[in-house]
């Protein structure tokens, strides 16, 4: 019997919250930010430190996840689901993309909507979604989704690149705040080929004033944490100031966990 089969007991692991290392490190936010710069020439040491650093998040806040479910959703190629594994979780991957999934996805992996994951209520110790909320035109529903698989006092992890972010354009930021079309024609001259993302198809204005306050009307999720994933300080800070964090904060980290029923 797999740990997504196993039937629950009624107690839950719940750990006091703690913020990831008090704040980030500047050395840490620059070796991501290098990362990132070097995402199309190595994509493989790019995404496994986004998965090394992200599985810290979680412990940070949930203590070690060595034998736990873990239900990474929209996690591509599989780079997240992997670092998992490695530190003992029971950890699966559900991607609707089967072009994201690449050569060699990991085993188990599964084609499946984010908006109906094929799982029963209450499965996961954690469930993980990085940087695909700006890729989904129903971000209510699909957060609902993400909420009704945790457990009862499990962990929800999210975070995305809200559209006003510097990045908020994905390949053709910053030029995104001259208008997405002209965006996507400036790239295309540049590269000699066609951008990956278009808004209003794959790719969609999610703003962080208002996912706060699509979140924390909830009354299934509690919100632990609300930051900016990558900030080397003041990372909650600059969350609570309406009309800056939608350009400052880059990138918004959610810990929610799911109330108990």
């Amino acid at each position: 019997m797999t740990p997504l089969m196993r039937p629950r007991g009624g107690a839950s692991h719940v750990t006091a919250p703690r913020p990831y290392g008090h704040d980030p490190s500047f050395r840490r936010s620059l070796a991501l930010f290098r990362a990132f710069l070097r995402e199309q020439d190595d994509p493989e040491g790019c995404y496994s430190l986004l998965a090394r650093d992200a599985a810290d998040q979680v412990e940070a806040y949930d203590g070690p996840v060595a034998g736990r479910t873990v239900v990474d959703v929209g996690g591509g190629s599989g780079y997240f689901t992997e670092e998992f594994r490695r530190r003992g979780a029971h950890a699966f991957l559900f991607e609707p993309d089967l072009t994201e999934l690449g050569d060699r996805p990991p085993d188990s992996a599964v084609v499946a909507d984010g908006y109906l994951l094929p799982l029963r209520d209450g499965v996961a110790d954690v469930t993980f979604s990085s940087n695909v909320l700006e890729h989904v035109a129903d971000p209510e529903t699909f957060l609902s989704e993400l909420a009704r698989v945790t457990r009862p006092g499990g962990l929800i992890y999210v975070s995305f690149t809200n559209w006003l972010s510097p990045w908020g354009g994905h390949e053709w930021a910053p030029w995104h705040y001259f208008g997405a079309e002209r965006a996507r024609a400036r790239y295309a001259r540049r590269t000699g080929r066609p951008a990956k993302h278009r808004l209003g198809e794959n790719l969609f204005a999610v703003h962080i004033g208002s996912t706060l306050r699509q979140v924390r009307a909830r009354d299934d999720i509690t919100v632990v944490s609300a930051r900016s994933r990558y900030w080397p300080f003041l990372a909650e800070t600059v969350v609570k100031a309406p009309g800056i964090r939608e350009f400052a904060t880059w990138n918004l980290l959610l810990i929610m966990r799911r109330c108990p029923t």
